[in-house]
């Protein structure tokens, strides 16, 4: 099956960009689970470059750099939180920069803010392929990301993402979801901006997931526009890389090994114009657009460097 990011990913300069025969995504109603269940058809084996056997120094010292900016913001965010969103926002955003450094990523930023300039809140919607997804959001902009309920298990990191506001969700079944809904469109009514990956699981990025639409009920719901943002992560001479992954069976600790081995990644990250949905538009036709914006990003101007 041709897929043009594919052929892209195959170009034969330098083995972290090669990458394999991509399996099939068979249609949504033959999907292991049904059509509703969280699903990718990406592994490890079939979608990642060989896992680098080098920089084992690099490795130690970007771990090092990394545990050092958790420990920061476990003093940090807590106190920061108290003192409210003026302080805690500002905070957040350095502390993802952060991260980012440490892992020796490069974030390119193209368009933004990501709030509307009225002050609006507003559902910030992305592919997801990578960890590096949720710091490169978090450096440009205060997002409350939504994310599945297992996160807040995770050690240290889940402690972290309550303590920010997160909202955890529970993924399995319908039952849940109405309010699942109605708390993003209480979030987005407020005035926040709302993180979410509608694909409602992690693709390599050489092929992508469909759109749930529980999502973009909210934002209708509660008359907020959707922020398409496009994340892009390429080698530094701009070759594009599944080697950020976070696919099939890994552990976070595996794909946080991978990236920390390399010689360095950039994250572009291209900031779309708002989604308004109109008085008659249906979360069908207002996901559909996002995609699409997501997926063909309009270019920018400028690109700043973090």
């Amino acid at each position: 099956m041709h897929h043009p990011a594919r052929a892209a990913l195959r170009t034969p300069v330098h083995p972290l960009v090669d990458h394999p025969t991509h399996p099939p995504a068979p249609p949504a109603s033959r999907r292991p689970g049904g059509p509703w269940a969280a699903w990718s058809p990406c592994t490890p084996q079939e979608c990642l470059p060989p896992r680098a056997t080098t920089g084992t120094l690099r490795l130690a010292r970007r771990t090092a750099a990394l545990l050092s900016v958790l420990a920061v913001a476990v003093t940090v965010v807590p106190a920061a939180a108290l003192l409210g969103a003026r302080v805690l926002d500002p905070v957040l955003r350095a502390l993802h920069r952060a991260v980012l450094r440490a892992a020796g990523v490069r974030l390119d930023v193209r368009g933004g803010p990501l709030a509307p300039a009225d002050g609006r809140g507003a559902l910030v919607v992305a592919d997801h392929t990578s960890w590096i997804d949720i710091p490169a959001l978090g450096a440009i902009g205060p997002v409350t990301m939504l994310a599945k309920r297992e996160v807040r298990d995770w050690p240290l990191i889940g402690a972290l993402a309550a303590r920010i506001g997160t909202l955890f969700v529970h993924r399995e079944g319908l039952s849940r979801l109405p309010g699942t809904v109605a708390t993003c469109a209480d979030a987005l009514r407020d005035g926040t901006l709302v993180g979410v990956f509608p694909e409602a699981t992690t693709w390599c990025g050489a092929i992508s997931g469909d759109y749930r639409r529980a999502p973009f009920q909210a934002a209708i719901d509660a008359g907020a526009p959707v922020r398409p943002v496009t994340v892009a992560i390429t080698t530094p001479d701009g070759r594009p890389t599944t080697a950020a992954a976070f696919v099939g069976e890994q552990t976070l600790g595996d794909t946080v090994g991978r990236v920390l081995r390399l010689p360095g990644l950039v994250c572009e990250v291209t900031v779309g114009e708002l989604v308004e949905p109109g008085p008659h538009t249906d979360r069908r036709a207002l996901g559909a657009r996002a995609r699409d914006r997501v997926r063909h990003p309009r270019p920018a101007a400028t690109a700043t460097a973090v």
